[in-house]
């Protein structure tokens, strides 16, 4: 039998704390949260390994390293209410539960969002819920902090209107094959962007950007 558990240390210690990850909830939150269980069952085996991890076409997981040091950027505090946008089957969401008062997961894609919801009521995860809509799709709650869990070319003004002041937000934006991590900070309801480091991630259709037509 895979000693998962092992793997999952192994996990933390070789690619979330050498990437400067040092905010012990986080630490904490991904010893906690078993990764193989919001896989498809036929890759629980590659759960811990380095990299995106498919989960269906055009759809990754992120690895373990890229959504420990956006969450270690984006500083989530118990009191904050947390937007994840595409979360897939639920990693992201679980371990941002450990970490806030509520968070609410967004995921257009049916079968990725029902397994979602399972495996967060399996695990008892109070603080957390999968709401299944186009993740372009405005919403009308405010959020402290909003994560994008996948590429994006452009943020629309939507759902930047959905981040509270003082806010924070964090993205891959993707440049063809270059991709870097960049942080929003809400200020007079402005947001400004920051570089945070080097990632990549396929990027979402919902947040791919307009082409006019040319000659």
């Amino acid at each position: 039998m895979t000693d998962f558990s092992a793997r999952r240390i192994m996990m933390v210690d070789k690619q979330v704390r050498p990437s400067d990850v040092t905010k012990f909830p986080i630490i904490a939150a991904m010893l906690a949260v078993p990764r193989e269980d919001y896989v498809p069952e036929a890759m629980r085996e590659a759960a811990y390994m380095g990299g995106n991890l498919d989960l269906a076409q055009g759809r990754v997981m992120l690895e373990a390293r890229t959504l420990a040091k956006m969450l270690e950027s984006l500083d989530i505090q118990p009191v904050e209410r947390v937007l994840h946008l595409a979360c897939g089957i639920g990693y992201g969401t679980a371990v941002i539960a450990e970490l806030c008062a509520f968070v609410t997961g967004i995921e257009e894609d049916g079968a990725l969002a029902a397994s979602a919801q399972a495996q967060l009521a399996a695990r008892g995860t109070q603080r957390a819920e999968v709401r299944q809509r186009a993740l372009s799709a405005a919403g009308k709650d405010v959020y402290d902090v909003i994560l994008i869990e996948g590429g994006v070319e452009e943020v629309g003004a939507d759902l930047l209107a959905q981040l509270a002041e003082g806010g924070r937000i964090a993205a891959v934006f993707m440049q063809g094959a270059l991709g870097t991590v960049k942080m929003g900070t809400k200020v007079n309801g402005r947001v400004s962007w920051r570089f945070a480091f080097n990632a990549s991630a396929p990027v979402l259709p919902s947040f791919a950007a307009r082409r006019g037509f040319t000659l």
